[in-house]
């Protein structure tokens, strides 16, 4: 271990510090609520035809996508405030908090306008099929005004979380969600004189419950954190404030959306494979998704927990912390990986009766063991390196994998070599270990805590 400087201020000096278990159990919750509204979705539109099934999955991952603009905001807003308060500036991390309201409206504005004019040409760019074009493009246009409301959302509850109210924000996703599914149904399949409208009526509910959820955020600021929104820093962007947060956020927010870039050319790769191989890609992701809440619980919550510690000066903790983190989420997302991988044939029967689609899709959940564990790596590693200031790095070492081995690998063995949906997976795994141990031994070698001094140094003068 390296000689780390002493803490110059206790954790302590704001809130007491938490277990890791403490604060990531909200926030698997939390996880498990917004996959288990994404396999909803995907379930009911199966209903609808196979068809519409694959045409949720190709609007829905564009407006994931298009989602991860809001990382931005609240990735580099998350760990700004997260060191500000382990360094016991309150006041500055109430300044970044409602900076990030007006940077959340302006992206917001953004996207969604994206996804109501440019529904068309994305789809066409993921190589969607003719007979799943009419059912995805009208979905997504109806999504752009959730994606306003989220924008808002997702900045607060950035900042709830990086306060430790995990909690509060996982009672804002509970009632959001539960509203979302309670008005979804009718709204899909028609109930009474509510017409069917299909997946719009999806894309109805989610904005709806949103705009519940901002209303929550509102709530929850004034009481527990004492902020309280006026009408300015609904559009002001405030330059020093939005600098630091742009300095994490960008970075981060680029990490993300090149993989995501890297995930839609291989969707179109995918999308060559007819509408039967995106249906049964749709289908094993959307299972998939239910591993991934674990390793993604235990980053958002190691993030929290080093950025806390980076402001106090306890980089020896944060060290020990995100090896003790790896560890366990390695063990828990590989067996959880191993149970679904199991139950495959079960599990895909819930979205269809073709014994075509589960005998393959049975083969790619076992592929999918292997991504998970890779994908452990990077999300837990990568997270305490944001949390550290280290945002650069995590950009720049993965863009050629991302692009060679995720995106160039999927066409070369899914399509080149006829390996079809296996070679995508394979690819995915691949690009996943390969990320991962670098990132590992980034961390290991600490090469981050020239960061996070920094960080610290940044912080000494407001203190």
């Amino acid at each position: 271990m390296a000689d780390y400087p002493a803490a110059a201020m206790s954790f302590s000096t704001t809130t007491p510090r938490p277990h890791i278990f403490t604060l990531a159990w909200p926030l698997l919750v939390e996880l498990v609520l917004a996959v288990a509204i994404g396999v909803a979705g995907t379930w009911l539109a199966s209903h609808l035809s196979d068809t519409a099934g694959a045409a949720f999955a190709f609007a829905h991952n564009i407006s994931v996508t298009l989602f991860l603009l809001f990382r931005i905001v609240g990735s580099g807003v998350g760990v700004v405030i997260t060191q500000s308060l382990g360094a016991g500036h309150r006041e500055g991390a109430n300044r970044v908090a409602l900076a990030s309201v007006g940077a959340s409206t302006w992206i917001g504005v953004v996207t969604a306008l994206v996804a109501l004019f440019g529904a068309g040409p994305l789809l066409e760019l993921l190589q969607t099929p003719d007979d799943v074009f009419p059912l995805a493009a009208p979905f997504l246009m109806a999504l752009a005004p959730a994606l306003l409301f989220d924008a808002w959302n997702a900045s607060m509850a950035a900042v709830m979380r990086a306060h430790l109210r995990t909690r509060d924000t996982l009672l804002v996703l509970l009632a959001m969600h539960t509203t979302h599914v309670l008005l979804a149904v009718p709204l899909m399949q028609g109930w009474g004189p509510v017409p069917a409208m299909g997946l719009p009526g999806f894309a109805v509910a989610l904005t709806l419950s949103r705009a519940l959820g901002l209303v929550l955020h509102l709530v929850l600021w004034r009481q527990h954190l004492g902020l309280v929104t006026r009408a300015p820093d609904w559009w002001h962007l405030p330059r020093r404030e939005l600098a630091e947060v742009l300095h994490i956020g960008i970075p981060a927010a680029a990490e993300n959306i090149a993989w995501r870039l890297a995930f839609m050319a291989a969707m179109a790769a995918a999308g060559t494979l007819g509408a039967a191989a995106l249906a049964t890609h749709a289908y094993v992701q959307q299972i998939g998704s239910m591993v991934i809440v674990f390793s993604l619980a235990t980053a958002f919550a190691v993030e929290i927990m080093v950025g806390h510690m980076v402001g106090a000066g306890e980089l020896g903790e944060a060290h020990r912390l995100v090896r003790t983190s790896l560890g366990r989420g390695l063990v828990i997302s590989g067996v959880v990986a191993g149970a679904v991988a199991l139950a495959g044939p079960w599990l895909l029967g819930a979205f269809t009766s073709d014994p075509a689609i589960i005998a393959e899709g049975c083969i790619l959940l076992w592929i999918g063991v292997l991504v998970e564990l890779g994908r452990t790596f990077n999300l837990v590693v990568i997270n305490a390196l944001r949390a550290t200031g280290d945002v650069r790095f995590p950009v720049m070492a993965g863009a050629a994998s991302m692009a060679l081995v995720l995106a160039g690998g999927s066409w070369v063995l899914g399509i080149h070599f006829g390996f079809g949906l296996a070679g995508l997976y394979i690819a995915f795994a691949a690009d996943e270990w390969i990320r991962g141990l670098i990132m590992w031994r980034r961390w290991a070698v600490q090469a981050w805590v020239p960061h996070a001094r920094a960080a610290r140094r940044k912080l000494r003068p407001r203190m």
